[in-house]
């Protein structure tokens, strides 16, 4: 037995067409009908029943009219007795002999014979086909006005969550002044470290300068003894001069005796201890050297300050180590044996080549590590993905010759970076040979830097400006990258290098 339907235009009307054909051709116009009270009797559904007979019998033009177009047409032949021939009405022949009947027709005798208008389908009203069912209208009255209850609860939980919301705000805002308030101290304290660095410079500059002033009053002090000396002994001259030339002016008299001066001034030299006289211009030499220095080491530090503060622990992997190297207890030390370890071989060990990696990998964010390689002749430092080949000698597993690592090296005393098989030398390297690497990797930006940890100057610079140098289109890191470290053949005439170890940087 079919489901009968909770709403129905009418009895039977589901029976009569499909619910398919009824939702698709029928039900649509029937919407746009309004049917008088006063038709719905018993009779007229019988007859409006037969009408529907007749169309599902007929062709596809009679099923397209609604069954509401036969129903009142056949009621208007019965009010109206509009005779077609020998006088039975159009809506009855439609009927009895399926034939359909045009909608402009039934719209038109619609509007002219019954006393109700036809609606627009396109019209913003919404005209049902029949009033609604007591129980569906108090079904949609009650979900139309929830109850005081449901009300009351709404109410709670609506204030709960204002509540919740206006607490979350002013947690927000307190953090935000917190923030500030932070930020201000924080300002203050760097203000104090730098206004005591300020006060430590003034005060060496003024030492500087009370001992410049000191060697100039004692220069000053012995040179005024010199010219006084040497005042005293011009007085002495001029005096004999004067002397001199009156006893020229003077005529001499008979019988007096000839007189000459009565005093004699020897000549006076210069004397050698003169030509000491003068500032200590050595020591002021020795003193700009040292201020330039200083000033040097301090430029230094306050950048590698900044780059301390990314610092980050490294240690050696063990299971990574070449059977030769030998690593320290703390790990960060390494050594080179000419003799290998009695160890089952790890399948993350490198085999051939004689490198490490470190344990961790490199933090997403910042991060800043220093090798000393003071001890090493021929030496690697540099980054590798994990990824990099441990088996075998080929470029793969070498550091710098494949796209899966980055280093600088030292070998036959000359430095260069490497990477994807293709290096540079560094050109800013002194004639002092390299005491400390540093290391610095901006994960997020793609970027890889190597330092002169003493000097700060950078050796090379690996990022997206210098791609096509190094034949890599590359503006990010794609895997976690690890510290990396080899050793290197040295040349003939000198021993195997022995010593490299990662710096601890958690103190400056």
């Amino acid at each position: 037995m079919q489901k009968k339907e909770k709403m129905r235009p009418f009895p039977g009307y589901y029976r009569v067409f499909p619910k398919s054909l009824a939702r698709t051709q029928n039900r649509q116009v029937l919407t746009d009908f309004q049917q008088p009270e006063e038709l719905v009797s018993l009779q007229q559904r019988q007859t409006y029943r037969n009408a529907l007979d007749s169309a599902k019998r007929g062709d596809i033009a009679g099923r397209s009219l609604t069954c509401g177009v036969f129903f009142l047409l056949s009621e208007m032949a019965e009010k109206k007795t509009f005779s077609v021939g020998n006088g039975q009405s159009t809506a009855a022949q439609s009927a009895k002999s399926g034939l359909g009947v045009s909608p402009a027709g039934a719209r038109g005798a619609l509007q002219d014979g019954l006393s109700f208008a036809l609606l627009d389908g396109n019209g913003d009203a919404v005209v049902q086909p029949f009033p609604r069912s007591p129980k569906l209208q108090r079904k949609l009255a009650n979900a139309g006005q929830p109850s005081q209850e449901q009300l009351s609860r709404r109410m709670e939980e609506l204030q709960a969550e204002r509540s919740k919301t206006e607490a979350h705000i002013e947690s927000l805002k307190k953090r935000k002044a917190d923030l500030s308030r932070s930020t201000e101290v924080m300002k203050q304290q760097v203000r104090e470290r730098f206004e005591s660095m300020r006060c430590a410079l003034k005060q060496d500059e003024q030492a500087v300068l009370d001992s410049l002033e000191l060697d100039l009053r004692r220069t000053r002090t012995r040179l005024d003894q010199v010219l006084k000396n040497w005042t005293q002994h011009q007085d002495q001259v001029n005096k004999n001069i004067s002397s001199t030339q009156r006893a020229l002016s003077k005529t001499p008299v008979a019988g007096q005796d000839q007189k000459g001066p009565s005093e004699s001034v020897s000549p006076k030299k210069p004397d050698a201890s003169e030509q000491e006289i003068r500032l200590n211009e050595e020591r002021f030499e020795r003193l700009l050297k040292t201020l330039s220095s200083i000033s040097k080491t301090l430029r230094t530090q306050l950048q590698r300050k900044t780059l301390l503060l990314d610092s980050f622990p490294m240690v050696i992997d063990k299971q990574t180590c070449h059977s030769q190297i030998a690593v320290t207890s703390e790990g960060r030390g390494m050594f080179f044996s000419s003799s290998a370890r009695s160890a089952p071989e790890h399948p993350l060990q490198f085999d051939k080549v004689c490198c490490a990696l470190g344990r961790s990998p490199v933090p997403t964010a910042q991060s800043y590590w220093e090798v000393d390689v003071r001890c090493c002749s021929g030496w690697a430092v540099g980054a590798a993905y994990g990824s990099l080949e441990r088996k075998g000698r080929d470029k793969g597993a070498k550091l710098g010759r494949n796209r899966n690592s980055w280093c600088v090296e030292l070998r036959n005393g000359r430095l260069s970076a490497w990477h994807n098989d293709r290096h540079v030398a560094c050109q800013s390297v002194g004639q002092t040979p390299l005491g400390k690497v540093g290391v610095w990797v901006h994960y997020d930006k793609g970027q890889l830097m190597f330092y002169d940890a003493d000097t700060m100057v950078v050796l090379q610079r690996f990022s997206a400006a210098v791609t096509q140098m190094f034949d890599r289109a590359h503006h990010q890191f794609t895997e976690p990258l690890y510290p990396a470290i080899r050793f290197l053949k040295p040349p003939e005439n000198q021993m195997w290098p022995n010593h490299l170890e990662l710096c601890h940087l958690n103190t400056p």
